[in-house]
């Protein structure tokens, strides 16, 4: 298990990126294409064409890390804006990399009455 602070930033790069890239290539898209500084320890979030692959890259303060996760079944939800950046939560990115909507999950539990 990798922890991931509960303050960091993450951003899901919108459309889809040619999963080919590693850190430096990915890295220079963050810098060039969303305007941020992809060493300020935020994580950075991409998608290939097909849905299926993600890829995430972080500088944690010490050196680069990239992850990558692929779906045996199903497809990552994402936002459907053609360019740009969209900021969710770390709890949203945990529920992401389950393969779960990250922009609506649901309760399995209901709260009890007090009375």
């Amino acid at each position: 298990m990798i922890a991931i602070p509960g303050n960091v930033r993450v951003w899901l790069a919108t459309g889809h990126t040619d999963m080919r890239r590693g850190f430096p290539s990915l890295a220079r898209l963050v810098q060039e294409g969303l305007k941020r500084d992809p060493h300020a320890g935020d994580l950075y979030v991409f998608r290939g064409r097909r849905g299926d692959l993600i890829k995430i890259i972080w500088h944690d303060g010490q050196g680069a890390c990239l992850f990558t996760k692929r779906l045996e079944r199903g497809r990552f939800l994402w936002p459907s804006l053609a360019d740009g950046v969209v900021t969710i939560s770390v709890a949203q990115l945990s529920y992401l990399l389950s393969g779960i909507d990250w922009r609506m999950p649901q309760a399995t539990w209901r709260p009890q009455a007090s009375g």
